[in-house]
């Protein structure tokens, strides 16, 4: 796996992958960008939440258990000295529908969480991740 991460304009990057598709990261002014795209520490947080979203509805397809709709809310802490990596993950995964199977539900988030989630397994290496499960919330 390949990318390629150039400077746009001061503080702000255009990355591409072998994918060839283009994703833009950017900072606070504050700290020299234009506060124009996702940061890269969000786009860490976004790229967990697709991992484990992608591990999630394949399981589910598997499983034959329909969802109407699904997502997941993610809130994390970081360490206030440098690196400050993150050493708290929370993640809610928020099912909605009509006779959803809990039971399925949970093993494929459990499958996501603790096996087959790549990102899930790396950022596990330094934060405390914690992950919890709603079905048909009436609020979140």
């Amino acid at each position: 796996m390949n990318v390629t991460v150039q400077r746009a304009e001061n503080n702000t990057f255009i990355a591409r992958g072998d994918s060839n598709h283009w994703v833009v990261l950017d900072t606070h002014k504050k700290h020299g960008g234009q506060d124009a795209a996702t940061s890269p520490m969000e786009m860490v947080l976004c790229a967990l939440g697709g991992c484990t979203g992608m591990d999630v509805e394949s399981l589910l397809q598997k499983m034959r258990t329909p969802v109407d709709k699904f997502r997941i809310k993610i809130s994390a802490e970081r360490r206030e000295e440098h690196p400050r990596i993150f050493t708290k993950i929370d993640m809610k995964f928020i099912f909605h529908g009509e006779n959803l199977n809990a039971d399925s539900i949970a093993k494929a988030v459990k499958l996501s969480h603790e096996k087959y989630c790549s990102i899930s397994a790396m950022l596990a290496q330094s934060a405390q991740m914690t992950y919890e499960i709603l079905i048909n919330p009436t609020e979140v």
